[in-house]
């Protein structure tokens, strides 16, 4: 068990989400940086709906209660175990009455902690994600607070102390497939076609910068304004993280984890699943490109993560045989 000392700017448990109820207004929350979150479970030999800690820029701090088993990934934050400088990538088994605390991102937005088993919050609609716009999810439905306390879902062990992390050659692998900024790989949408050869240019030519204005709904982008030779006004539709949109202002906006499950502005693309981590960690007023991609493009992307993840699994399963 753990107690939050300081939850940061943000920190919200999220598992993978719960995809599927779009038809019922309920969307798909989990982890903005779900690659990340996929190898700490994996590092820790759990299942892969496991839910963890998003923590939003660092400055995090929790005391241990009793002994855990805990890997963190995702953004640099400095992480120190009392007082003793802690990495990424890194499983480590916690103590009681230690306390591990993170300063703010130096790199990145997100950081992840997940401790083995997955942390014990109800169940609902299939996932332990927190839905911040519904109020219901992780711990009742809010971002974590001073003096909230959460527990693992199986208790650690005292023996062997757990201390290992990502091989060199898996992490030069996770650094050239994560590091930013490169570009944004995006399967053109319906209204792309509506869209003349100078509008395509623009989009994929130019680089955007994330507004100030966005949040786990969905990224604003700022840079000149796409202006269509017609407006077109659509009934809303279902909408899923990664949509492009383009509203009246000319401006994009990219659904992101918390996005809206339907809506009626244009599409210019969707933003493939491999790189939304890319998104996840790309600070706001840093900019970003998109470059147009097949499907089969966006499938061995998929592949080639799942394919790291079962290595990093492999290798996890050496570091916890009894």
């Amino acid at each position: 068990m753990i107690e939050i000392s300081a939850p940061g700017l943000l920190a919200t448990i999220q598992d993978l989400g719960r995809p599927g109820f779009g038809s019922l207004g309920v969307g798909r929350s989990g982890a903005m940086d779900a690659l990340a979150l996929r190898i700490a479970n994996a590092m820790l030999s759990n299942e892969e709906t496991a839910a963890g800690i998003e923590i939003t820029l660092g400055g995090f701090e929790c005391r241990i209660l009793e002994p855990v088993d805990i890997c963190l990934a995702g953004a640099d934050c400095k992480a120190m175990l009392d007082g003793k400088p802690l990495p990424r990538w890194w499983v480590q088994s916690l103590r009681p009455g230690q306390t591990l605390k993170m300063g703010f991102c130096t790199s990145g937005m997100r950081s992840y902690l997940a401790v083995r088993g997955g942390l014990n919050v109800p169940e609902i609609l299939g996932s332990r994600a927190t839905d911040m716009k519904g109020g219901f999810g992780g711990l009742e439905g809010r971002a974590l607070q001073r003096g909230d306390r959460l527990a693992a879902l199986h208790k650690a062990t005292l023996s062997p102390p757990l201390a290992f992390g990502l091989s060199p050659t898996i992490w030069q692998s996770l650094f050239e497939s994560t590091a930013i900024p490169q570009p944004l790989h995006f399967i053109p949408a319906a209204e792309w076609g509506d869209y003349d050869r100078e509008n395509q240019t623009l989009f994929t030519e130019q680089a955007w910068q994330i507004s100030q204005d966005s949040n786990r709904i969905g990224y604003r982008l700022e840079g000149e304004e796409i202006i269509p030779m017609e407006r077109k006004e659509l009934l809303s539709h279902g909408i899923l993280p990664g949509t492009i949109q383009l509203p009246s202002s000319g401006k994009p906006v990219i659904q992101l984890a918390d996005a809206n499950t339907a809506g009626g502005y244009p599409k210019l693309g969707v933003v493939i699943e491999a790189d939304l981590p890319l998104l996840a960690q790309a600070r706001l007023g840093s900019t970003v490109r998109f470059v147009p991609c097949a499907l089969e493009e966006a499938k061995a992307a998929t592949e080639k993560q799942n394919r790291m993840l079962d290595e990093i699994r492999t290798c996890a399963a050496f570091h916890l045989a009894p």
